[in-house]
């Protein structure tokens, strides 16, 4: 057999642009990215298919210890990314103060091929980065270190090459024609969230969820092509969020509406009629029953 195909989880702390690095490497994007850390929640697949080799990709959310519910949910998608990897993507920050623990301790215990890589170096000194290669290479002995900056695709194509290097031979575990296992619905979803995180402050993003509730393709009245009708809830955990969300005379509903259905246009390439409103149910991050019907069970 000539045809290689394997998993390759992405993991690290939070903020360190392990999404960033996905979309790069899949060349689409998948992956929704914001400044303020935990945006990712769920682990995303992003498939590259050519003739001879499929990666499946697992972007996964930032190692944290877990205070309530939906962080121990989050964490079950890193554990479950890890437990069939074939190749451990090890992204942290030039910057980061070596307090990679948690992460390193689940590299350790897995015994999983591991490559480093060393992000953001655009902001730093090739002393610093020289400083960094050193320690990684002494801490985790990993198969290769590289210093990259996934926003500006610097030392990302080596990296690919080295990934199907490290790959075994077996046939695709999906279709070719397939890269993502997420649906429409699923991305629609984390382009609404996004732009709650971009537009919120405080604790705002952290205790909102958004859902799909319908999602339908129709014609359009002027005859001019397909529409699709979307309409989404906001779950926030106190009427204070929701007031906060909602804005003065819906000004910010709105704003963040029309962001983010022109995200959604250009993703679903259709013309979009975006509905949303914003529903309160208390406490829901910890709260089983309503994180295992929004999807956080792995």
């Amino acid at each position: 057999m000539t045809h290689k195909a394997g998993f390759v989880s992405i993991i690290g702390k939070p903020n360190v642009g392990k999404s960033t690095l996905m979309n790069v490497l899949v060349g689409e994007r998948l992956s929704i990215i914001t400044p303020k850390a935990q945006t990712t929640r769920h682990r995303i697949l992003g498939i590259v298919n050519e003739a001879d080799y499929q990666i499946v990709f697992s972007d996964t959310p930032g190692v944290i210890k877990p205070k309530y519910s939906l962080q121990e949910s989050m964490m079950s998608f890193v554990n479950g990314s890890l437990a069939d990897a074939d190749l451990l993507l090890f992204v942290n920050d030039i910057n980061e103060k070596h307090d990679e623990e948690d992460v390193m301790e689940k590299i350790l215990n897995r015994n999983i091929p591991t490559i480093v890589l060393i992000n953001k170096i655009d902001q730093a000194s090739q002393e610093l980065v020289e400083e960094k290669i050193a320690y990684w290479k002494e801490k985790l002995n990993p198969i290769a270190i590289y210093a990259i900056s996934a926003l500006h695709k610097h030392n990302v194509d080596g990296l690919l090459e080295r990934i199907l290097e490290t790959l075994p031979f077996h046939p695709p575990y999906y279709d070719k024609e397939e890269y993502t296992d997420r649906s429409e619905r699923f991305f629609v979803s984390e382009m609404i969230r996004e732009k709650i995180f971009t537009n919120y402050q405080k604790e705002i993003p952290y205790s909102t969820e958004v859902v799909v509730k319908s999602f339908k393709e129709e014609e359009m009245k002027n005859g001019k092509g397909e529409m699709i009708r979307i309409a989404a809830e906001i779950i926030v955990e106190r009427d204070s969020q929701k007031n906060i969300l909602i804005g003065t005379a819906g000004s910010m509903l709105k704003k963040v509406g029309t962001e983010a259905r022109l995200e959604i246009e250009k993703f679903l390439d259709k013309k979009v009629f975006l509905e949303m409103h914003v529903k309160v149910i208390p406490d829901w991050r910890s709260k089983k029953n309503y994180l295992k019907s929004f999807g956080y069970e792995n």
